[in-house]
């Protein structure tokens, strides 16, 4: 099935709700960086949140969630585009065990200390960053709180990862449902309990092979039919490209291209959200320095 981020609305409580399937594009991810278990499940939550923000958004842009901890993981930086391309990468893709079930699962990669953050793009070159302190150490629960403090919108998040067999990211999928002025504050809580207490969302996964955002909004909410406002596919994406290190090289400016041509004849460069490598030689280094 298909990555796809849905939005909807839920009339009779006047919730929004955002559901996005991400399964494809983590694994994609995690082939990429050669992630191992714990580090490709947390990174399967930040790319999934990140499309979750993306899908708030009005207009067309991108947005980031970055995670930073003091906790051998070091943190992760995902992006996502409103048009649905996401990428992303982990600060140490080498860790393989989380902890065990419970409030203090991800604290052996997490650590002690650490904080979430989001930066928007407004317009050309403008650029609106805010953040919360990690204090539940759970990635949906702090990424609630991001959303109550940072935005003054009651949230509801769920990023739930489900391993099938010896596949660790079997299926991946994000919930996001936000109260609308004069939302149902009381259906809210009630969800808020049904996605962490009874981790409803994490039932549905297990449950449903491949799922659908579509199939997984019915599925979760049966008494109160949404209504579908939108669904766009969603795929891992860099923008990289080869005129992009060539502009990144140009601003390093003259005497740091110079010194690359004198110590190593070349620059190689990778890029850190897909790994793709780019070489360019003495040539096209002096083609730079004449331009």
């Amino acid at each position: 099935m298909p990555d796809e981020l849905l939005t909807a609305l839920l009339p009779a409580a006047s919730l929004r709700v955002v559901v996005a399937t991400t399964t494809a594009l983590c694994r994609e991810a995690r082939t990429r960086h050669q992630a191992r278990a714990a580090s490709a499940g947390l990174l399967a939550r930040g790319l999934t949140g990140v499309a979750l923000l993306a899908g708030l958004q009005k207009e067309e842009t991108r947005v980031s969630l970055q995670l930073e901890c003091d906790g051998p993981l070091g943190g992760f930086y995902t992006d996502a585009t409103t048009s649905g391309a996401v990428r992303g990468y982990v600060k140490n893709p080498l860790l393989q065990h989380l902890g065990e079930a419970g409030p203090y699962r991800f604290r052996p990669a997490l650590g002690n200390k650490g904080f979430l953050s989001t930066v928007r793009e407004l317009q050309a070159g403008e650029f609106y960053r805010s953040s919360v302190d990690l204090q539940a150490f759970e990635l949906a629960v702090d990424f609630e709180r991001f959303f109550q403090t940072s935005e003054q919108v009651d949230s509801v998040v769920a990023l739930e990862v489900h391993a099938e067999g010896d596949e660790v990211l079997g299926s991946v999928a994000g919930l996001l449902v936000q109260s609308l002025p004069g939302g149902d504050t009381a259906a809210l809580e009630a969800l808020r309990g049904r996605f962490h207490g009874q981790a409803a969302l994490a039932g549905e996964l297990a449950r449903m092979p491949s799922p659908s955002a579509a199939g997984l909004l019915r599925a979760l909410f049966v008494g109160d039919p949404p209504e579908v406002l939108s669904v766009r596919p969603l795929g891992f994406q860099c923008r990289c490209s080869r005129e992009r290190v060539r502009q990144a090289l140009r601003l390093l400016g003259r005497a740091e291209i110079e010194e690359l041509l004198r110590e190593d004849g070349k620059a190689d460069i990778t890029c850190e959200f897909c790994t793709t490598a780019y070489l360019l030689e003495a040539e096209e280094l002096r083609s730079l320095l004449e331009a």
